[in-house]
């Protein structure tokens, strides 16, 4: 995990090496299959893979009260320790769009369950001269199906 004082320095560290930094952000709770696919894609598609991770506070606003699962400290990690992410970096705001305009990512990854009009960040990346790209979803993987199935009586 990476703190945002810190990027400054690392991001310009990879430009001089002229990596292209790809970003996408999420709550990524209880990391499964669908997450572990759509990383990968989303690595394939640069050289350094740069993750936000929604903070605890920001995924309750999101999906409600019961939710995070896992802590933002134990997400962080779990991220971190995949050979595929490169970088990950907790934000506490609502979105990630102060954090996109400090990292200006080549390119924006968002799940096939967005849009281009809705995706956050998309008009500073494409205004930058970045692209935006939409990866599809992996069918029948989802955190809350992961919720469900675990409230399965046997």
């Amino acid at each position: 995990m990476i703190e945002r004082e810190q990027l400054k320095n690392l991001l310009a560290f990879y430009r001089l090496k002229q990596k292209k930094i790809v970003f996408t952000n999420g709550c990524f709770d209880l990391l499964h299959l669908g997450h572990i696919t759509y990383l990968e894609k989303a690595k394939a598609l640069g050289n350094i893979l740069m993750v936000g991770l929604n903070s605890d506070n920001s995924v309750k606003k999101l999906k409600g009260i019961a939710r995070p699962i896992l802590d933002q400290n134990a997400r962080s990690q779990i991220l971190a320790a995949l050979q595929i992410v490169d970088n990950v970096i907790i934000f506490e705001e609502d979105t990630p769009y102060s954090l996109i305009q400090q990292i200006e990512p080549d390119i924006l990854v968002k799940g096939g369950d967005y849009q281009l009009n809705t995706i956050v960040g998309a008009d500073f990346v494409l205004a930058k001269g970045g692209k935006v790209e939409i990866i599809p979803i992996v069918e029948g993987y989802s955190t809350t199906v992961l919720i469900e199935k675990s409230n399965i009586k046997s």
